[in-house]
């Protein structure tokens, strides 16, 4: 993380923008690439007043929405078989466990996986794909991503820049405070997928095949 918060911060703020709305774009049409970390980089560069922290969200929405959606598309294009291709070439991020595992999840939850997906990595990246090759209907696709797109990206922004904002009146210098919300933010949001994943059981440690199954859609 300690590189891509060096780079970004020798960026003008339009620039930052740009590279917070392509990098989510890229890792929601399903390349594992760090959209999480560049948007919590963006955030704390908006606690230290670097960037605006409105258009910093404003552009993790749209990444998100604008790449589910041509993942979506390419997903219903390619089917399956692109899902399990993809996993033979980043077994690391797309591996059958990984992939039955997000199938699993659209079984139980149908399109509620899109938005709470947004929340848990491995779904941030297979949902638009996988949502597509499932043939979910686009319109309840679409609200779903764009929901959880906008939810997901607002309170990422605006938890870190509150939380940066109040430590600046007692941390001046940059790192410490990159460091204070980074732990806080982290602590935060795993607590909170810690106890949406046992509510709901998205992710089922439990994996078994879930292809021969007619996934349920609602």
């Amino acid at each position: 993380m300690a590189w891509v918060e060096t780079w970004m911060a020798a960026l003008p703020p339009l620039l930052v923008y740009a590279v917070v709305g392509l990098v989510i774009g890229v890792e929601s049409m399903g390349v594992p690439v760090p959209g999480e970390i560049t948007l919590i980089t963006a955030s704390l560069m908006a606690a230290q007043q670097l960037v605006n922290p409105l258009w910093v969200a404003v552009a993790a929405s749209i990444g998100a929405i604008v790449g589910d959606s041509i993942g979506y598309a390419i997903g219903r294009r390619g089917g399956r078989a692109l899902l399990v291709g993809l996993g033979h070439r980043f077994p690391k991020h797309f591996g059958p466990a990984h992939l039955a595992r997000a199938e699993r999840a659209f079984q139980r939850w149908g399109v509620w996986a899109v938005f709470f997906g947004r929340f848990v990595a491995l779904l941030r990246i297979l949902a638009g794909p996988l949502a597509g090759a499932l043939r979910v209907p686009y319109r309840k696709f679409l609200i779903a991503n764009a929901s959880g797109g906008i939810v997901w990206a607002f309170g990422t922004v605006y938890l870190i820049y509150v939380v940066g904002q109040a430590a600046k009146a007692w941390l001046h210098d940059f790192a410490w405070i990159a460091l204070a919300v980074a732990v806080v933010a982290g602590l935060l949001t795993t607590l909170y997928l810690r106890r949406r994943a046992a509510a709901a059981h998205l992710i089922d440690d439990d994996v078994d095949d879930p292809s021969d199954r007619e996934p349920a859609l609602h």
